[in-house]
């Protein structure tokens, strides 16, 4: 069916918008022991009334409330990012260690949207996280930066830079899966959204009814581009995110469809 007070040097090659509370995702993800264990980072904010804060960021997700992500997503840093391939991640944030700040008993849950890109003109700062320096997304440091709605959930906001803790969790998303679909004559871009279950997008295939499975490849963020000739056949997508599971959707896309179009398709399990 179609349808702050730190206002970082990231703002000015990958906007942010605040996106989804998958308020409901308290389970971690079926991954790695490593990807569902607590670990350390660290966490800024941005005033969500900062001008800048007017696309959809790195992932290519663009209008975060259209695309399913609501009221509460964050930037990754280039550690945490993986060249985009944790867009569409959910993450559950606690704060930790500062008694002064924190909120006890507390934590927000983010979906990754954006890159919050390194800063090599500053320095990362004497306590190892970027306090101080100004380099808060620099390598090694794994940061968050959340709007300050989502911040405030877990820490007052004179906290600034925060010591935390994340893990990786399901994502709970309402209705299905999203393929919107760009291009011209024969390169076709699709970009998916509003993925459930362990979010981020690993693998895409599509189907045309004259073709067989054919394999697209990562543009950029969880935008998946083919050239292939696919005009005037039904689309159908195979997805596969980042704990193995697969979602296969027959003709989400009809055989009329235009350029321009989003189509809503099944959902993962969560």
């Amino acid at each position: 069916m179609s349808l702050n007070r730190y206002s970082l040097p990231l703002l000015a090659f990958a906007t942010l918008l605040i996106g989804s509370d998958p308020s409901k995702a308290d389970r971690p993800v079926r991954m790695s022991p490593a990807l569902s264990e607590w670990s350390p980072a660290r966490a800024t904010y941005y005033a969500s009334s900062d001008p800048q804060v007017a696309g959809g960021g790195a992932c290519g997700y663009g209008d975060l409330m259209r695309s399913g992500y609501g009221m509460a997503t964050a930037a990754l840093s280039e550690a945490l990012f993986e060249r985009g391939a944790a867009c569409g991640g959910c993450f559950q944030i606690r704060c930790v260690e500062d008694v002064r700040w924190c909120i006890p008993g507390t934590t927000v849950s983010v979906t990754a949207t954006n890159f919050c890109p390194p800063n090599y003109g500053l320095s990362v700062g004497g306590d190892g996280g970027g306090g101080g320096g100004g380099g808060y997304c620099n390598p090694p440091n794994q940061h968050f930066v959340m709007p300050i709605a989502a911040f405030e959930k877990i820490a007052l906001w004179k906290a600034g830079n925060m010591p935390v803790q994340f893990r990786r969790i399901k994502c709970v998303r309402e209705g299905g899966v999203q393929y919107r679909v760009d291009g011209a004559r024969y390169f076709h871009s699709v970009l998916i959204s509003n993925v459930a279950g362990a979010g981020d997008v690993v693998a895409v295939k599509v189907k045309g009814s004259m073709t067989g499975w054919l394999p697209m490849g990562r543009n950029w963020g969880q935008n998946w581009h083919i050239n292939a000739d696919l005009k005037g056949q039904p689309l159908s997508f195979e997805v596969t995110t980042s704990d193995g599971v697969t979602l296969t959707t027959y003709n989400v896309a009809p055989k009329d469809w235009s350029f321009g179009q989003t189509f809503v398709g099944k959902q993962f399990p969560f």
